[in-house]
């Protein structure tokens, strides 16, 4: 059915999943454009009048429930005859798959997916709707860990012409309660027990019942004393194995009284103070082998209220017997047993030379029950189909999280049974598939992010190295390792990402005072450009094609290669208000004493100006040539050298004002 669309609304997309009535296809909404699940009936269902109406109200009761651990129900409708469900769609696995791939699970870890399949449970039946047909395969772990109870109120949709067309028990024998097997009123105690077989397969990794057919298992449930988890795996605390043998216990009313008392006894059970606490008994059943009759809603109404001990009979139970007594002419104890043991045999005499009578009148055609095959070999797989008279039919396809060979689903699956020679279908892993690793120098790093992510490779596989890159425009993928086409398997292989973060910065020299062609040099060997040359006046200089500015990019600055740096250039001529002058200074020198002096002016030019440096023998005057602008005056200091110190002492400044000079 891939690819068909349902009531105009709903494309199906893929198979994600089916049983032995339905099967379950991811599809897309196409008027909320979101995905959702859909359920459809198997054909052989869709023909069954009253069961399509029951499953219709069943549907309609599971879509007023609203609970974060309820898979919920959008909608229900019928194309032809196609009939169908639409679910919220989670993106994750079935516990079933989470229990085969890594077994028994931490304590903790079931304890925590035990409480939200019971809180469920506790929406449900205060909402009179009751699940029948909890197991793994119907509880889905999202991704994000929440726990989700899909399934809900499918099994009350089963008639009794539905049970005799597929001659099988209904549901999973695997996960039966006792009252299930027996064929008795199943209500809230059967999901607490069901919940209770599943909350034991979590912490053991196995079943506590198993067998060669339905029937066996079912009678387990029935007789047989339940394997103690602590037994299969000594690490689990009593107080865990006292809420496992309560859910578990064969009498319903010695079981837990609700899902919510259950509920509330796990999220204790692994505080401290509860951890070794005293294993829990039960009173022993003396008439545990006798046929038990068939549980009916007259004896579940007389347990209200939460009693669940065998001897705590309601008290208008037991005021009913004593009143039927009071009727009845008293009979001698031993009369009541031998009519009870008379009636019972020729029941049973009856029930067999009956059942063989039909077998003769209406013959046949043999059936055999489908083996359970999921997680195991598909070698395997096929000899169990082909000693159950059946043939198997292998699928392959890609899995990311299965082993390659193992079964990853069957069609159809137990309890069902089929016609001898009739085709079970296997889906085995291929394993992890790989795919070719796609282009993606010269996307941009979000485009090449979501391609990745798409293809299936998680975000912590993905790493993004930033270089810088002088052809590249900032953000633009321009590396990839693995190279484009080559293999990669996306849920194990790592990604390596090379972003450009655009062209590369250099520190900007210094080239104010240098010649232009010094400049131009300085600037071309970290891969600057000289941009606009404008000439003006300095009172810097009056030496024609002196770098005077490098604005906006002073020296020092992080400057992006390629930029063009403007100059502004000396043209060797002072500004008009420029006043210029000659200073006279003397330098004193004792006779027949040698002196080392240094004169050094600060006016527009610069500061700390070195003039004049030397050694002389006699007193001297020097002209010291000064540039004032209206802004800057000028000072000039006259130092000697101490020898003493082996350094220059100030021995005169001369100051000069701007406003002084004509």
């Amino acid at each position: 059915m891939d690819g068909q669309r349902l009531g105009g609304r709903y494309q199906l997309e893929a198979r994600v999943g089916g049983g032995g009535m339905a099967i379950v296809y991811k599809a897309k909404d196409l008027i909320l454009n979101r995905p959702v699940a859909v359920k459809v009936l198997r054909s052989q269902f869709g023909g069954d009048e009253d069961f399509v109406n029951r499953f219709r109200r069943e549907a309609q009761a599971v879509a007023s429930l609203s609970h974060p651990n309820v898979v919920g129900v959008y909608d229900v409708g019928q194309d032809g005859d196609t009939h169908y469900m639409v679910m919220e769609y989670i993106e994750g696995y079935t516990l079933k798959e989470v229990i085969i791939q890594r077994g028994a699970l931490p304590v903790e870890e079931a304890v925590r997916i035990a409480e939200q399949i019971c809180d469920a449970l506790d929406h449900a039946h205060q909402n009179q709707i009751i699940h029948r047909d909890i197991k793994p395969h119907n509880i889905m772990i999202g991704k994000n860990g929440r726990v989700k109870v899909t399934d809900f109120g499918i099994a009350r949709a089963v008639t009794s012409t539905t049970i005799t067309h597929t001659n099988a028990m209904l549901g999973s024998v695997h996960y039966f309660s006792p009252e299930q097997a027996r064929g008795g009123i199943t209500g809230e105690k059967s999901d607490i027990y069901s919940l209770g077989i599943v909350l034991y397969e979590m912490v053991t990794g196995e079943l506590p019942f198993s067998g060669d057919s339905p029937i066996s298992v079912a009678l387990k449930h029935l007789q047989e004393p339940l394997p103690e988890p602590r037994q299969v795996n000594p690490a689990i605390p009593q107080s865990v194995e006292n809420v496992i043998l309560k859910a578990l216990v064969k009498d319903p009313f010695l079981r837990y009284s609700s899902a919510r008392e259950m509920l509330e006894d796990l999220e204790t059970c692994l505080f401290p103070e509860r951890l070794n606490e005293e294993k829990l008994t039960f009173p022993i059943d003396e008439e545990m082998t006798r046929v038990v009759p068939i549980i009916t809603q007259d004896m579940l109404d007389q347990h209200a209220n939460g009693r669940t001990g065998v001897g705590q009979r309601s008290g208008r139970y037991e005021q009913q017997l004593e009143d039927d007594e009071e009727q009845k002419p008293q009979k001698k104890w031993w009369v009541k047993t031998l009519l009870w043991v008379a009636g019972i045999g020729l029941f049973l005499v009856l029930g067999f030379f009956g059942f063989n009578f039909l077998l003769n009148v209406f013959p046949s055609v043999p059936e055999a029950p489908v083996p359970y095959v999921e997680g195991i070999e598909v070698s395997l797989a096929q000899k169990k189909i082909e000693e159950a008279n059946l043939v198997a039919k292998v699928v392959e396809e890609a899995n990311d999280t299965i082993e390659k060979g193992l079964v990853i689903r069957q069609d159809p699956a137990p309890p069902m049974r089929l016609k001898e020679k009739a085709i079970v279908t296997l889906y085995v892993s291929k394993g992890q598939q790989a795919v070719p690793m796609p282009n993606l120098v010269s996307l941009s790093r979000s485009v090449a992010e979501d391609m990745l992510k798409q293809l299936g490779f998680k975000t912590d596989a993905i790493t993004f190295e930033e270089v810088e890159d002088d052809n590249a425009e900032a953000g633009i993928v321009i590396g990839q390792s693995p190279d484009a086409n080559a293999s990669v398997y996306p849920t194990k292989d790592t990604v390596r990402v090379t972003v450009s973060k655009g062209k590369s910065f250099v520190k900007m020299p210094n080239v104010v005072g240098k010649s232009v062609e010094q400049a131009q040099v300085e600037l071309f060997k970290l891969g600057l450009e000289v941009g606009e040359t404008k000439e003006e006046p300095s009172f810097a200089t009056d030496k024609a094609g002196v770098v005077l500015s490098t604005h906006p990019y002073d020296a020092g600055m992080q400057v992006q290669k390629g930029v063009k740096v403007p100059l502004t250039v000396s043209n060797g001529q002072y500004p008009a208000d420029a006043k210029l002058a000659n200073a006279p200074v003397y330098v004193e020198v004792v006779p027949g004493e040698t002196a080392e002096i240094k004169i050094e002016v600060s006016d527009s030019r610069g500061d700390g100006q070195q003039v004049y440096k030397e050694t002389i023998t006699e007193s001297r005057e020097y002209d010291v040539p000064v540039v004032l602008s209206p802004q800057k005056d000028a000072v000039i200091k006259v130092f000697k050298k101490d020898p003493t110190k082996n350094e220059y002492v100030e021995y005169q400044t001369i100051p000069i004002s701007y406003s002084s000079l004509p």
